[in-house]
């Protein structure tokens, strides 16, 4: 007999799902039977993730900012219109590092680095999650009871700073946002049976990560930092994590923040550089 996908019959929503950990995850959640709906910034690259992902099965791709209230509003119509009017899950990518746009230390980051980065990484976010949740609260709860799933892409740089290598002011405290209103929300609609919960990865080989990836101090950083792999975490990691979350089975599950950071937050880490 053939062992039922985990999520079988699910309709999910990746924001951000046209690269890196949102592609990953796409593509893991479409091997598990589900329907899904990606969207990314561009037409270009919602073309470019949907060639790799419908010969895997049932996906649709679509362009959006997510930080734009009504172009999430449209995003989320069309989404619900590709997968039959109902939304069982919401995954949100989408983020920016932000150093392009003066993020930095606190006695370097610009006031336009701080907005920049904020209204990507924990604007879009709300507006996402709020998008979300209204549709769930609006349909009946699915064969294990629930109305429906999020979960967010949070850091480790939300609570566990590491200065040296990963100073961004403006990013931590956007992460640190992404983190808090995933618990808020998992409090306040857990009566609802919707479930919010988030994953929180450390260093990860992605394209937005590319300086940091090449970096050598920070990859012999890396060796005592995240020890289990000593070097970058690969987005199929995070997928994982990210489909343990969302599935059916974990319907007991909320209010999580998983970190998935090759021990990164229990690793002292050591800076090479510092003994020279």
């Amino acid at each position: 007999m053939t062992r039922p996908g985990r999520l079988d019959g699910r309709s999910c929503l990746i924001v951000g799902g046209t690269g890196g950990i949102g592609l990953a995850t796409a593509s893991r959640f479409l091997a598990e039977g589900a329907r899904v709906v990606v969207s990314g910034r561009s037409s270009q690259e919602a073309d470019a993730a949907l060639a790799l992902l419908a010969p895997i099965g049932p996906s649709w791709a679509e362009a959006a900012d997510a930080s734009d209230e009504d172009a999430v509003a449209s995003l989320f119509d069309r989404a619900a219109s590709r997968l039959g009017g109902r939304l069982d899950i919401l995954v949100h990518v989408a983020g920016i590092s932000g150093r392009r746009f003066g993020d930095g230390p606190l006695h370097e980051c610009s006031a336009e680095g701080w907005d920049a980065v904020l209204s990507v990484n924990a604007r879009g976010v709300f507006l996402t999650n709020r998008a979300a949740v209204r549709r769930m609260l609006a349909q009946e709860p699915d064969d294990r009871g629930i109305r429906g799933a999020v979960v967010n892409l949070g850091s480790v740089s939300g609570w566990s700073w590491s200065p040296t290598y990963f100073g961004t002011y403006a990013y931590a405290a956007s992460k640190a946002a992404v983190l808090a209103m995933t618990q808020q929300a998992a409090a306040r609609y857990a009566p609802d049976r919707i479930r919010f919960n988030a994953v929180a990865p450390a260093l990860i080989q992605t394209p937005m990560s590319a300086r940091a990836c090449t970096d050598p101090d920070i990859l012999a950083y890396l060796a005592t930092k995240q020890p289990l792999s000593s070097s970058p975490g690969t987005p199929d990691d995070v997928a994982e994590a990210i489909l343990f979350l969302a599935e059916p089975s974990s319907r007991f599950v909320t209010g999580v923040i998983l970190p998935v950071d090759g021990g990164w937050c229990v690793s002292e880490g050591q800076h090479p550089s510092h003994h020279d």
